[in-house]
């Protein structure tokens, strides 16, 4: 038996032990935290008679996921199904302004009405002028008929610069330039790649249209429970041996292989050696792990200091009864801190609450800007855990008429956030990668220049493109397979998929392709022009 190691039991770690372990491969996980699960587990919240249930953040799998839920569709339930039958479409979506805001279908428009009604919502409605949604829709035109090489060159251009954002109205900014951007993946505008939000506004596009797909779905019940929990019996049923508590302290290295690892358990150090290793760790911890002699063996993980991180972190707040505002996620737009909400309870319908004689709701909230000044001018990472809950709780209630402070109950702040009294701030232990400008080059490829080392996290080079469970997962099998062909073993590979594009774009993206070879622009970048002169003809006017 080959032995591999896979340091890290996040979901990428979790994903490449899956794929080599179901093909008859020795695996053994090592894991710092009791739970598995990474930035996706569950963990105990406060106690209501019993420890009620809290998350990092909420759990969002659209329809594009397809690497993700292909691993769950073979994780047994235990009750005679599959982890992906306990994926549930959300039927709706709001944007919610103070005040006002609308809610919008996630299936797919069946009338020309319809369509029409679907497009205004998505794009702003009356929020932004008429002038501006065109030439938005110009630009994802111009994204969705451009070639890879094309693509590339995106990943060198800001997206607040690539949709003109300075130039436009409050309400452009705020539904079209933002919307997207932070209260789903936790990017800023200003900095984020074209290349990344344009993929990923463009498969939310694809999805929320196309009638044979659910562009939202959650999980019935906490993430644990329902997924991570059955993985792990699953693999422990096909030998994958798990090692909770057990970090890793050291890769050690002759300057061309890794020679073992050294791992903390039970207040205790000590060096174990496989044959082959699989390094799935945040990226912190993997910049921490680095020394000269494994720069030297796996040279591509110097790239690792030209990425960034930004925080996306989640509170759980309990309340006295289920408050639905919405049936899916909440887009708390004009929010300082970028909010996203979603009321667990009313998806999670297997959940035993009556355990809980004082909660009968569950409201999820995820932060996605720590740095915007808050109402207080502070901004979110200068708040305690106690002020933090306080201020997002009064931020929920004026986008959600129907609470009140009666309704909350208790709170659980994402235990990865904790108080630095020298600082005077929140550190956070568990950062999420964010794709800035440039930063693609210098995303390391699962297969390392050294012999025996494979990365599976997310932020390895993916065609999912986005620091996400979907990228995660596609990087697990993307090691997997580095693991496979080194070791000589005789099965398929696992699968992976690039984007799916609409087919009737084939024939603009091939002509796009000749272009780029010749060195022409895309035929919409012509547009630019043409909105230069018109912009300084209506300001000339006004």
């Amino acid at each position: 038996m080959n032995r591999v190691a896979v340091l890290g039991g996040g979901v990428a770690g979790l994903s490449a032990a899956h794929e080599l372990a179901t093909r008859g491969v020795d695996v053994t996980v090592f894991e710092a935290r009791d739970r598995f699960g990474g930035k996706a587990r569950s963990f105990p919240g406060p106690s209501d008679g019993a420890p009620l249930p809290a998350e990092h953040g909420f759990r969002f799998f659209p329809g594009f996921y397809r690497h993700l839920t292909a691993t769950m569709a073979d994780i047994p339930d235990g009750d005679g199904g599959s982890v992906a039958d306990h994926l549930v479409a959300v039927p709706e979506m709001r944007q919610a302004l103070v005040g006002g805001g609308r809610t919008v279908p996630t299936s797919a428009p069946t009338t020309l009405a319809g369509w029409r009604d679907r497009v205004a919502d998505l794009f702003g409605g009356q929020d932004v002028p008429a002038d501006e949604t065109a030439f938005f829709t110009g630009r994802l035109l111009q994204l969705l008929t451009s070639s890879e090489d094309r693509w590339e060159a995106y990943d060198d251009v800001p997206w607040w610069e690539f949709v003109r954002a300075e130039e436009m109205s409050d309400g452009y900014r705020t539904h079209l330039a933002y919307g997207i951007t932070q209260t789903l993946v936790a990017m800023r505008p200003e900095r984020a790649s074209t290349r990344t939000i344009g993929r990923i506004y463009l498969q939310l596009l694809q999805d929320i249209f196309a009638p044979d797909r659910d562009a939202d779905r959650i999980l019935d019940g906490p993430t644990s429970d329902v997924w991570i929990d059955p993985w792990v019996a699953f693999l422990e049923d096909e030998g994958v041996e798990f090692r909770p508590s057990t970090p890793v302290r050291a890769v050690e290295s002759d300057g061309e292989r890794v020679t073992g690892v050294r791992v903390a358990a039970d207040g205790e150090e000590r060096r174990v050696a496989f044959d082959q290793y699989v390094l799935a760790v945040p990226l912190g911890v993997a910049r921490r792990l680095r020394t000269e002699a494994l720069d030297a063996a796996a040279p591509s993980l110097r790239a690792l200091d030209d990425l960034d991180t930004a925080w996306m972190n989640g509170i759980q707040f309990y309340l006295a009864r289920d408050v639905s505002p919405v049936g899916g996620h909440v887009a708390l737009l004009d929010s300082p801190w970028a909010l996203t909400a979603i009321s667990q309870r009313e998806f999670w319908t297997d959940y035993d609450f009556d355990a809980h004689p004082t909660v009968d709701g569950v409201l999820s909230v995820a932060i996605s800007n720590f740095d915007a000044p808050g109402p207080d001018g502070r901004s979110a990472r200068e708040h305690s855990r106690e002020e933090l809950a306080d201020a997002v709780w009064r931020m929920v209630r004026d986008h959600v008429p129907e609470l009140g402070d009666d309704d909350l109950v208790d709170w659980q702040v994402d235990p990865a956030l904790s108080w630095d009294d020298d600082a005077g701030e929140l550190r956070n232990a568990d950062p999420l990668l964010i794709n800035t400008v440039g930063s693609r080059r210098h995303r390391p490829d699962a297969e390392t220049e050294c012999a025996n080392l494979a990365l599976a996290a997310d932020y390895v080079r993916t065609h999912s493109d986005l620091a996400s469970m979907e990228n995660a997962n596609e990087a697990g099998r993307r090691a997997a397979n580095v693991v496979l062909d080194r070791l000589g073993v005789r099965s398929a590979r696992a699968g992976v998929w690039s984007f799916d594009w609409p087919a009737f774009v084939e024939p603009l993206r091939a002509q796009d392709e000749f272009a780029t070879q010749f060195g022409l622009p895309h035929p919409g970048q012509g547009s630019d022009v043409v909105w230069s002169g018109y912009r300084r003809l209506t300001n000339g006017l006004r």
